[in-house]
């Protein structure tokens, strides 16, 4: 399938408070990448919202895909979003599923990312990924906003679902 160009928006509608939310939480968190998976309107499918560090916001409303520029200034209130510290790139080993951080520093992401999906409400999913030593294994963690399933970190490709009530 031949994707053509990529449209340039200036809004998504609806979607400019879930932009709103991850691009506010990208930069409070330090993250590389936040993404959302976002329910619609009965009948249309999941968007995804992908807000990568400095780079164009992409969203995929599943027959199209959209960019904004990451700096535009949509009309859209930030939601309370969670409190989050910044955290030194971990430290992974993704053949041995280990982990290297500050006390804490892992728990206080996952609340935080669980805390963003439930923003995000509904049963929506949020991504977010953070640095690691290795560029090729971002640490990921991943929450569904109604706490229907546990939340996951990955590392690289390798997902570890974490113990319900976790963190």
């Amino acid at each position: 399938m031949d994707e053509g160009p990529i449209e340039l928006v200036g809004s998504v509608g609806p979607l400019d408070t879930v932009v709103v939310a991850l691009r506010e939480f990208l930069h409070r968190s330090g993250a590389v990448r936040a993404v959302a998976v976002v329910d619609r309107e009965p009948g249309e499918g999941p968007a995804v919202v992908d807000c990568g560090r400095l780079a164009p916001i992409e969203v995929d409303f599943g027959d199209r895909i959209v960019h904004l520029p990451h700096s535009i200034e949509l009309d859209a209130e930030p939601p309370a979003l969670p409190e989050v510290r910044l955290m030194p790139p971990f430290e992974v080993d993704p053949a041995g599923g280990e982990i290297a951080a500050p006390v804490g520093g892992v728990a206080h992401l996952a609340g935080a990312v669980r805390e963003l999906a439930a923003v995000l409400g509904g049963r929506n999913v949020a991504m977010v990924q953070f640095a690691t030593n290795d560029p090729e294994a971002p640490l990921a963690i991943t929450a569904r906003a109604d706490g229907s399933e546990p939340i996951v970190l990955a590392i690289g490709d390798e997902e570890f679902p974490m113990d319900p009530g976790w963190p």
